[in-house]
């Protein structure tokens, strides 16, 4: 796939059925059940998909370790998923342009409400394809059965 903004119906069924392994930045610890943040990757996990949690104020979620940052992942991720707030978007992409090869996504995935169009032409100009605004557990329910 090369590197662009994924917006049609086709394109997103084709990057939710084709995701093994998710990184998910921001995603909760076991106490906040009931958050999207918690809620949606757990839903996803029930729908075949490997989780990693991101996130430097937990250890585990959902019984599995969780990474202070990207760059600490033991393995490639073909999705990074995005649960934070819109102004800590920039760095993230820097995060993620600064990754070696060896552990750079796919995708990049930023979550309903989650929109930052100069990250995200930043990012598709270092390769990576990009997703905003969309619920990936949401089409995960629809492209995953």
């Amino acid at each position: 796939m090369s590197a662009h903004l994924i917006e049609s119906d086709a394109e997103l069924a084709e990057v939710v059925r084709a995701a093994r392994v998710v990184a998910v930045v921001g995603m909760k610890g076991d106490h906040a059940a009931g958050e999207s943040a918690y809620d949606v990757p757990a839903m996803q996990r029930a729908r075949g998909m490997r989780i990693i949690a991101v996130n430097p104020t937990i250890s585990t979620s959902q019984g599995a370790p969780a990474y202070p940052n990207l760059a600490a992942l033991p393995e490639r991720a073909d999705l990074v998923q995005v649960f934070r707030r819109i102004d800590a978007i920039p760095a993230l992409a820097n995060e993620l342009i600064a990754l070696p090869a060896a552990l750079r996504p796919d995708v990049v995935w930023l979550q309903t409400g989650i929109r930052h169009d100069p990250s995200a032409r930043r990012l598709v100009a270092a390769g990576y394809s990009v997703v905003q605004d969309e619920c990936l557990g949401v089409l995960a329910a629809r492209y995953r059965r």
